[in-house]
């Protein structure tokens, strides 16, 4: 090769070298990068579960009972257990709007901490349980802001195994209906809002959901209701979101096994279930009888699809049902459970309770 022709080779290397560098110079925002996997495998699409379902985890008070029927028929759901976020009057109204459809919809009630400084509080709730399990409620959630903003009449945060709070689970107990407890939030939102934690960009949007130094850890928030589990044993406990210890399926094994009053949902935590694959569906035939279906996500066909897909499929690297904002940069893959499991995750263990 002469000296000429070297310099033009090199030159023509140079220019593209520059145009790629140039093309890889774009202006893109992480929350912006939407990556198309580029992996082919099969894809199995579930339209309807192996079982009529029953959806024991959703909140319905800002929908129209007709318009969510039209999508659990479309996707073979026998049922949903709306647990209300109202209290008082709204809640009564809630709770008779899905009554007209006793076949369909159930409600769970919300507690309610107002005039919690007050003496009363405690003679005051016991009578408000009765007058909503009279009004046909099928359980009580008690939500996060047990443990990390509910405070006394002294201004102290109100622990979640408050002694003086015990007459409300042994209410529950006597009127025969569960308690839902949602305490604390998934490690994440307990953890530094920097560049180490995967959920970032959901934290870094919603800064709100994050509960780093909180007064009480999330491991003592977690320790203090599970006294509550050992301190009522006759009364049923629904943990949700499993046990609020989705990433550490050991932790909820643990807990099962210590407490046989206490069941799990798994609403809105299928993004962490179908990234541990294979622990997840030996979580699930072990603990076949304990786990309930459910989402905790709007009422829509696409959501309850991928949850089927999720249980019913081995497909491998798929989306994972969430809210507008994902939960983490990552893929799901199916557990393709036996038959006999689903009928108990999707329909029997829920109506046991139910009944």
């Amino acid at each position: 090769m002469t000296a000429d022709s070297r310099k033009t080779e090199l030159d023509r290397k140079d220019k593209f070298v520059a145009m790629a560098t140039a093309k890889a110079e774009v202006d893109l925002q992480l929350s912006d990068f939407k990556p198309a996997s580029m992996l082919v495998t099969p894809v199995h699409q579930v339209n309807r579960p192996s079982v009529p379902a029953i959806d024991y985890h959703n909140h319905l008070d800002a929908f129209e009972p007709l318009e969510v029927l039209k999508v659990m028929d479309a996707c073979g759901i026998e049922r949903v257990v709306n647990i209300t976020m109202r209290t008082g009057d709204e809640a009564l109204e809630a709770i008779d709007r899905y009554a007209a459809f006793p076949d369909r919809f159930s409600t769970m009630g919300w507690m309610d901490w107002s005039g919690v400084e007050r003496p009363d509080f405690v003679q005051k709730t016991l009578d408000t349980f009765e007058r909503l399990r009279e009004r046909g409620i099928c359980g009580m959630k008690f939500w996060k802001d047990l443990g990390l903003s509910v405070r006394d009449a002294s201004g102290e945060l109100l622990r979640i195994d408050d002694e003086r709070l015990a007459p409300l689970f042994d209410k529950t107990a006597e009127l025969g209906i569960p308690v839902m407890f949602h305490t604390a939030d998934p490690d994440a939102f307990f953890l530094p809002i920097d560049e180490h934690n995967e959920r970032y960009e959901e934290l870094a949007a919603h800064p709100d959901w994050g509960f780093y130094g909180s007064h009480f850890s999330k491991d003592e928030l977690l320790a203090q209701r599970n006294r509550v589990f050992a301190r009522h044993p006759k009364t049923t406990f629904v943990a949700a979101h499993l046990g609020e210890r989705g990433e550490n399926l050991a932790y909820v094994s643990e807990m099962l096994d210590k407490y046989p009053n206490v069941s799990v949902d798994m609403s809105a935590r299928v993004a962490e279930l179908g990234r541990q694959p294979y622990t997840a569906r030996a979580f699930f035939l072990r603990y076949a009888d304990r786990i309930l279906f459910g989402t905790d996500l709007f009422p829509e066909i696409e959501t309850y699809r991928l949850h089927f897909r999720f249980f019913e499929t081995d497909d491998q690297y798929f989306d994972y049902p969430s809210h507008a904002s994902r939960q983490g940069r990552w893929n799901i893959y199916g557990i393709h459970l036996p038959q006999d499991v689903l009928r108990k995750i999707y329909r029997e263990n829920a109506l046991r309770l139910l009944r």
